[in-house]
């Protein structure tokens, strides 16, 4: 039997276990897939539940936010991907060792080449809202693309300072950093393709809340991505709607990020299928 399951804070709202548990039946697999309601303020509590999935008591481990990029210490290894992030989503362990992996950026670059209506994406201008371990992920898949990217921000220190990691690297120029605010996104409006919103706001309770400016309209002809998928229709995507704009939540791309991470933990091939049919009947 092997024991799966999902830290940060808050998760009472995930659905990840209904989709792995789902996965694991499908395949016959013995196990359970938990939430463990973690935040930095809890380090003891962190390094416990990551001292079982060293040992084998636990298989492997998501990570959501707040801790995607606090967890990165306390890993042994981490692989490329998640190094050149910057945050880990994905952790497992192997001959006793810890291994951080992000499978976020491969997960959205698939749900958004799925749904997006770009057949190439080079030089396409997209603002992504938000600078946290989640934006990590997209700004670095939006690269690898060869996007123009602009990230808003409300801490737009924290903005200047993902750019700045990022720059470190080849092929990581393009970037630029405002603050997530009205006069600020305002001169951006006539030209942007895509706006990918990687914040928590408008996430179940706070259904009523969005990222976008009020009173500011989004781009017209841009394609809105959320990677909220608790409301399945967000404020932002409700509004994108309205607008006759093309918009679709973020449920793709947790289904093929959990979906990468669990064919690491089991090195089974994940019932996409089914995983889907597991989200959309609770939603």
């Amino acid at each position: 039997m092997i024991a799966l399951g999902l830290i940060g804070g808050p998760v009472s709202h995930s659905l990840s276990p209904k989709l792995h548990n789902a996965a694991l039946q499908a395949n016959g697999i013995m196990g359970e897939y938990c939430l463990y309601p973690i935040n930095p303020q809890e380090p003891e509590k962190l390094l416990n539940i990551l001292s079982k999935v060293r040992s084998g008591e636990i298989t492997g481990l998501n990570v959501t936010i707040p801790i995607k990029q606090s967890v990165i210490p306390l890993m042994d290894e981490l692989t490329d991907t998640s190094r050149s992030i910057g945050a880990v989503n994905t952790i497992y362990s192997k001959d006793g060792r810890l291994y951080g992996h992000n499978t976020d950026a491969p997960g959205f670059t698939a749900d958004l080449k799925e749904n997006c209506v770009f057949q190439n994406y080079s030089g396409k201008k997209v603002i992504v809202l938000g600078a946290g371990g989640s934006a990590r992920a997209v700004v670095w898949a939006l690269r690898q693309m060869s996007c123009l990217v602009t990230i808003a921000a409300r801490d737009p220190a924290q903005g200047r300072s993902l750019i700045d990691e990022f720059r470190r690297q080849s092929n990581y120029m393009e970037i630029n950093s405002i603050s997530l605010d009205h006069e600020s996104l305002k001169p951006y409006i006539e030209n942007t393709n895509i706006v990918i919103n990687t914040t928590p706001v408008g996430m179940f309770p706070n259904i009523n809340e969005s990222p976008w400016p009020n009173g500011l309209p989004l781009p017209g002809g841009a394609f809105i991505y959320d990677l909220i998928y608790n409301p399945g229709k967000t404020n932002l995507v409700t509004t994108a709607h309205q607008m006759g704009l093309r918009a679709v939540n973020g449920l793709g791309m947790l289904v093929e990020q959990a979906a990468l991470a669990f064919e690491i933990w089991t090195g089974i091939s994940a019932p996409r299928n089914v995983m889907v049919s597991a989200m959309k009947l609770n939603l």
